[in-house]
């Protein structure tokens, strides 16, 4: 489990330690162009993804804040629970540190500092940040776990 558990810190190290980077780096809204589709930006989101809520007075902070770290320990449970798997494992300790990364920024910060933005033409997807995608693909891993290995599925030796 101290493997696992040691990816999810890897990944929120590597979260916090490129967000300072591009702190340092840019000021506010700058925007620096790197191909003709993704841009380094630097932003702020106060809310959740796509900006959900981000336009509430505050409260928003200490919600999902509150909410990922139960999620975080929840996910810490089904770890131990699995820890001799592989897929599920990996799943767990993506999304755990991408929120541990996101629950730092909206500590030290008051909102999630993002980073990546991609866009084609006129279609621009919001900008994000590495515990972001690490959550995505956990999430992503974690569903595929589950449609490979469905908990209620019939075992072949019950099968008449």
């Amino acid at each position: 489990m101290a493997g696992w558990l040691g990816l999810a810190v890897a990944v929120g190290v590597a979260d916090q330690l490129i967000k300072q980077l591009v702190l340092a780096m840019l000021h506010y809204g700058q925007v620096v162009p790197v191909t003709p589709f993704f841009d380094i930006v630097l932003l702020y989101n106060p809310g959740a993804a796509f900006s959900l809520l981000a336009d509430q007075p505050g409260w928003q902070r200490w919600f999902f804040t509150i909410l990922a770290v139960a999620i975080c320990a929840w996910l810490t449970v089904l770890l131990r629970q699995h820890q001799h798997e592989r897929l599920l494992p990996a799943a767990f300790a993506l999304i755990i540190g991408g929120a541990l990364g996101n629950v730092v920024d909206r500590l030290l910060h008051g909102a999630v500092v993002d980073y990546l933005h991609f866009y084609v033409g006129r279609f621009s997807w919001p900008a994000f940040n590495l515990a972001d995608s690490a959550i995505f693909v956990g999430v992503a891993l974690m569903l595929w776990g589950s449609f490979r290995h469905p908990a209620n599925a019939p075992s072949r030796e019950n099968k008449t």
